[in-house]
């Protein structure tokens, strides 16, 4: 049996690195979206804090998370992504998740 993972990355631009940072996630939203296994990969911004993103990733399971990281356009934002903000990702398995379509 699979288990979906979801990822979720709260990235906080570096001084004066927050337009770069959007431009980065920006770009790679249609590429993780046209991934195998991906689900979901949405980007969000903290309402009081403008320089701060949350990605919001669902991949259907580990083995399309390791597809994901696999990606050059992945490899390009690990490479890029320490200069232009501080990061935290948690990778979660789902205990108690509802089917909800908006």
């Amino acid at each position: 049996m699979t288990s979906h993972v979801k990822i979720v990355a709260i990235l906080t631009a570096r001084p004066q690195k927050r337009d770069d940072l959007w431009t980065l996630l920006n770009g790679m939203a249609t590429q993780c979206r046209a991934e195998p296994g991906n689900v979901r990969w949405d980007i969000w911004q903290d309402q009081s804090q403008k320089d701060r993103f949350v990605l919001d990733e669902l991949y259907i399971d580990n083995a399309a998370v390791a597809v994901h990281r696999a990606t050059a356009h992945y490899q390009a934002y690990l490479a890029r992504i320490p200069v232009l903000a501080d990061r935290i990702a948690v990778i979660c398995d789902p205990l108690e998740v509802e089917n909800v379509v908006l």
